[in-house]
């Protein structure tokens, strides 16, 4: 087979991805080749994956349970620290019931593929994670993109009761919220099921943390599907969707990915619980990282680039050219920051950008180092 082609075609248009040489990350800090970095790249929104009410979870729970669930959940794996943190999640969310997946690329995969057929129609955000666009192209609907937060272009496009209508609460890549008002509207007058991967909102946005649909004023029931994830604000590793108890029975038996994969391991589990428990008493942690959202997009307004319109902790700096956009990342390592070098295909070409993503972690120093050194590493740098 013909890997080679396309490596090579990826290298010369300088899109080739390789492993960065990680020793390890710790909260604001990361560490690489023995050098300390201050980490823009991550997605430890709330700092929560170094918090010792976590790490004494989990090794309580490694005691107790043993490090791996040692089968699927159908089978044994599904546990006693498993169903504390599903009732954990429900009350929490609001939700009836709940299923827990080793990643959130599992749980829409599960979703999508188990819930639709070919009778079916499915809509989704042109903007959408991979995970949820690429289920999409396996499952038997037929799948129609609509433009990014676009109400007018899906109402065009929607059938009653034909499907299913998938979106973000908060775009990885942009930082943007989507339209959760409109799309529950929408899915309300239309009778389509509605779904909200809300990895990126889940413990940051809301009351208590409680996503994107609590930020916006949408109840938990106009939305039949929630996902969301414990790798972001949560700190830890591994996924949820949540529901009705009807739909949470259906993917019991129909959702592979859930049903043929080991379970998590108890200490995540655990390590997942305490997470959550944090998270709903962290709004310290949520309004200091909202101060510091504020303190960068103030600090680097005049820059020559195209700063996107968000207000969370993804803060997208769009350079526009691959190279250019290589070249700004690797002065900002030299100087000690490291942030996320993002290009096509993962961003439309043309609007490869600096994903900088802040933490509750974080400080405002922190903060003033990243804009001087930003304006510092810009210059010499075509806009």
């Amino acid at each position: 087979m013909p890997f080679h082609l396309s490596l090579a075609g990826r290298e010369a248009a300088g899109l080739k991805r390789s492993l960065p040489l990680i020793d390890k990350v710790e909260g604001r800090l990361l560490w690489s080749a023995g050098r300390a970095y201050l980490n823009f790249a991550g997605n430890d929104y709330l700092g929560l994956s170094q918090a010792p009410e976590l790490r004494l979870a989990a090794d309580r729970a490694a005691r107790e349970f043993g490090a791996g669930a040692v089968a699927s959940p159908l089978v044994v794996g599904h546990q006693a620290v498993h169903r504390a943190l599903e009732a954990a999640l429900c009350d929490w969310l609001g939700l009836e019931a709940v299923l827990l997946f080793s990643s959130g690329f599992s749980a829409n995969q599960a979703v999508i593929k188990a819930l639709l057929g070919k009778e079916h129609l499915l809509w989704q955000d042109r903007l959408n994670h991979a995970s949820l666009q690429e289920a999409g192209l396996l499952s038997p609907a037929r799948m129609l993109r609509f433009a990014h937060n676009d109400m007018v272009a899906l109402e065009a496009r929607l059938k009653p009761s034909a499907g299913l209508i998938v979106s973000e609460g908060v775009f990885s890549m942009d930082g943007d919220l989507g339209d959760w008002p409109g799309l529950s509207r929408l899915a309300g007058q239309s009778g389509n099921w509605l779904m909200i991967d809300d990895a990126h909102g889940l413990g940051v946005l809301g009351r208590e943390g409680r996503g994107t649909l609590d930020a916006l004023g949408v109840a938990p029931e106009q939305v039949r599907i929630f996902m969301g994830t414990f790798g972001k604000a949560l700190g830890v590793g591994g996924a949820f969707v949540g529901g009705s108890r009807e739909l949470v029975d259906y993917l019991h038996n129909h959702g592979r990915s859930y049903v043929y994969s080991t379970h998590l391991p108890p200490p995540q589990a655990a390590a997942v619980l305490a997470a959550v428990r944090l998270a709903r008493r962290a709004d310290d942690r949520r309004e200091h990282l909202n101060q510091l959202v504020r303190q960068f997009r103030a600090g680097v307004a005049e820059l020559p680039f195209e700063l996107l319109p968000s207000a969370t902790a993804i803060q997208p700096l769009v350079i526009g050219d691959e190279a250019d956009t290589l070249a700004l990342a690797a002065r900002l390592k030299e100087r000690g920051l490291w942030v996320g070098a993002i290009r096509p295909p993962t961003v439309p070409k043309g609007s490869a950008r600096l994903r900088i993503t802040l933490s509750a972690a974080h400080t405002q120093e922190d903060i003033r180092t990243l804009i001087k050194i930003l304006a510092e590493a810009a210059e010499g740098v075509s806009p």
